[in-house]
């Protein structure tokens, strides 16, 4: 068995720093372990020790007339509950930080414990206060008593100002594990207009000593390995979460939720618990990364020019004329003249022979790109995949006027050092459902999906007129090169496209609310199957009713969204090869309250 003792005394110190080399030779002989605090207002100890050896060392320690009066209270245990010995020079023996706060001087008047049991006999009229942490008054009190409510002492002064005026005329007897924060928090409460304040002499284990467990209900807390003692002095069940050091009782180590070394009761959190905190957090990143909205800001742009094997050995403004036509040849000689062409940081002249797979820069200083909508919500993510519910405008990856105000961009901002990896792409102007996987190996597995008849898609999209049958289908093959905007066409040489619609309301407005389903994944494929059957997007700034010189892919904020919404995605699970959907809340451009229809379970 091992002797712990807690012993404490206010009391002026002085040579602080030799008293802490006497002392800690004194307990190495006496091979002792646990805690002393020495300070200038006085000393505080925890130790655990052989009986002999441990009592010995206190017969030395008030051997010192300035230690003579130290009370010690004595417990047993079968373990030792300290892993080492340390002694420690403190401002304070305890973390208060109130000035004009000096127990040597000045305390609150001592209730013996038997005094206390008597007048709990008696059922005199009292209130008993305890000043300990919530963690500590968890594992058990006196019946009746009142919680001052902290989660640290310090906390106490603070605490104080929140008791019911009506309290200070009543009489107040306060206690705590072994006296020593009482001896600060009395003349604290006096200070403050409390009349009668007792504190109850030795604390709770005094009274354990003397009266038992008599009007006390649970165990108490100590700062040692013991965790909790009975009210006879023994160790008790309890433990602490490795986790998040709560306090767990016997009764909570029997719950699933307790996994010594990784959870208790009062940390764990469900699968989807963790999830919805993770994504939370996501939302924070997101707003400290967006606010400036980074491309708002002045920077160079530097776009990567590589050169392909069909350009090898011609001259580098040949090249990129070639490689970008629809850039007039005076513009690029415009471009090396300011020295925006450049190999690393050195500019480069128009006639340089290239060889494939060179890599050039293109620099575009001063850059400021439009603006953009960063209304983006985190919808799911596991170890796998990130799924987002795209805002618009919004691009998905670096290109023509944007580059870091780009869905991409901004993500791997947020999830960094990661670098998430699309698995399919939306349209600027697109809102709704994005997948990204976490890892390569993942986007292995989920992008070839993509890329077949695996993945199921579900768009919400409101189109101007009324069809004149509930179910649709479109088969119109698409040009296979874009033309003005970035637009294309309707064309018999085409690519082949299918589309399936599914009217779910036609609207006073003389537009109609349609579930789209793409069987093929075509650039622009729902907008331009709807401008073919005369049908347009309300709000397609490309395909809409009027096709002028002006167009754009991507539109201003604050213009009127596009209607065009991907609404469910049904993939298979890179970790579990399940069928997984995700579903993005039906845009206000959609809703239809509480009539609003679940997205169809089956292609048309």
């Amino acid at each position: 068995m091992f002797l712990n003792i807690a012993a404490y005394q206010f009391l002026s110190l002085d040579r602080l720093p030799e008293r802490r080399v006497e002392m800690r030779n004194a307990c190495a002989q006496a091979g002792l372990k646990g805690t002393v605090m020495l300070s200038p207002e006085g000393i505080n100890c925890f130790l655990a020790g052989q009986p002999d050896a441990l009592r010995q060392w206190v017969r030395w320690l008030q051997a010192q007339e300035e230690f003579s009066c130290i009370e010690v209270k004595e417990s047993f245990s079968e373990e030792m509950p300290f892993q080492r010995l340390l002694v420690k020079l403190k401002k304070e023996i305890i973390a208060f930080g109130v000035s004009g706060i000096d127990p040597v001087r000045k305390t609150s008047p001592k209730l013996p414990p038997q005094k206390l049991k008597q007048w709990l006999d008696e059922g005199r009229q009292v209130t008993l206060l305890d000043v300990r942490n919530d963690y500590e008054v968890r594992l058990g009190s006196f019946e009746g008593a009142e919680a001052i409510g902290v989660d640290h002492f310090r906390d106490f002064p603070e605490a104080v100002k929140s008791l019911p005026a009506e309290m200070k005329r009543q009489t107040i007897v306060m206690f705590c594990t072994g006296g020593i924060r009482c001896e600060k928090a009395g003349p604290l409460m006096e200070g403050q207009g409390f009349e009668q304040i007792y504190q109850l002499d030795g604390g709770i284990l005094k009274y354990f000593e003397e009266c038992g467990e008599a009007h006390y209900e649970g165990d108490c807390f100590v700062f040692d390995g013991r965790v909790a003692l009975d009210p006879r002095l023994r160790p008790t069940a309890a433990a602490v979460c490795f986790a998040c050091q709560a306090v767990v009782t016997a009764e909570e180590q029997m719950q699933p939720s307790y996994v010594v070394g990784q959870s208790c009761p009062h940390c764990f959190v469900t699968p989807e618990m963790r999830q919805a905190q993770q994504l939370v957090t996501r939302a924070k990143t997101l707003q400290r990364v967006t606010s400036p909205l980074p491309g708002s800001l002045p920077y160079t742009n530097r776009r990567p020019i590589r050169i392909p094997q069909v350009h090898d050995n011609k001259h580098l403004i040949d090249a990129l004329t070639e490689m970008h036509p629809h850039i007039d040849r005076n513009r690029w000689l415009q471009w090396f003249e300011a020295g925006q062409i450049c190999r690393g940081s050195i500019a480069v002249e128009p006639g340089l022979t290239v060889r494939a797979g060179q890599e050039f820069s293109h620099l575009f200083p001063e850059t400021v790109e439009p603006p953009v909508s960063m209304e983006i919500d985190f919808l799911y993510e596991d170890e796998a995949i990130v799924a987002v519910n795209k805002s618009a405008p919004l691009p998905m990856h670096p290109c023509g006027r944007f580059n870091r105000n780009t869905l991409t961009s901004i993500l791997n901002q947020v999830y960094a050092p990661e670098v998430l990896r699309p698995a399919h792409r939306l349209d600027a102007n697109t809102t709704g459902v994005v997948i990204f996987s976490r890892r390569q190996k993942y986007a292995r597995l989920l992008q070839p999906a993509f890329q077949s008849d695996a993945v199921r898609k579900t768009y919400l999209v409101r189109c101007q007129g009324h069809p004149n049958t509930d179910q649709f289908s479109c088969q119109a093959r698409i040009a296979r090169h874009a033309g003005e905007a970035g637009s294309r066409q309707v064309a018999g040489d085409g690519l082949t496209a299918r589309t399936d619609f599914r009217v779910m309301q036609r609207l006073d407005d003389h537009s109609s609310l349609l579930e789209a389903c793409p069987i093929t994944g075509r650039t622009n494929q729902i907008r331009i199957h709807l401008h073919s059957l005369g049908f347009p997007v309300v709000g397609d700034p490309v395909y809409g009713p009027t096709m002028t010189a002006e167009r754009t892919q991507t539109r201003h904020p604050d213009d009127a969204p596009m209607c065009l919404h991907a609404w469910t995605l049904t993939f298979p699970s890179p970790l579990t090869g399940q069928m997984q959907t995700i579903t993005a809340p039906a845009p206000n451009w959609a809703a239809l309250g509480a009539g609003m229809p679940r997205p169809a379970s089956t292609r048309y």
